[in-house]
């Protein structure tokens, strides 16, 4: 059996929505440089739909296929929707990561949902704090 999927093979050689948003309604970053994966988020959002995403990552293959699977399963949903993304939502739509790659999709996840907190925040739009991570305290970059 293969190390990754063709699914995880084919978002990290032809990776889908690459590049930054101008003017950003959202941006999420997270990662850092000690545990090696870094992403940011950017999203445009309308009437509560994100109608366009983008990212960059600087990371391995599994942080890439994570960030472009992620990015493709938000785009045209609305916020709650994509509040609601799961890593595990994003590994088994990757057709499955390694168990040490596993954080890689925790990273999509969260560089979501720190984007969705950062639209938000500029919209001063009300929310529970616990809805999201504490970045700065990542368990698995620590």
């Amino acid at each position: 059996m293969a190390l990754y999927s063709e699914k995880v093979m084919d978002h990290f050689m032809h990776p889908r929505n690459v590049g930054v948003i101008e003017n950003a309604d959202g941006v999420g970053e997270v990662g850092n440089a000690k545990c090696g994966d870094i992403m940011k988020i950017y999203l445009k959002i309308e009437n509560d739909i994100i109608v366009d995403v983008k990212f960059e990552t600087f990371g391995c293959g599994s942080a890439i296929a994570s960030s472009s699977m992620a990015t493709e399963m938000i785009k045209g949903k609305n916020i709650h929707e994509a509040m609601a993304l799961t890593n595990k939502a994003v590994a088994e739509a990757l057709d499955g990561l390694p168990a040490h790659k596993l954080h890689c999709s925790v990273l999509a996840e969260e560089a979501i949902k720190n984007a969705l907190k950062d639209y938000y925040d500029r919209n001063n739009i009300p929310y529970d704090d616990k809805t999201f991570p504490d970045c700065e305290h990542c368990a698995h970059c620590e």
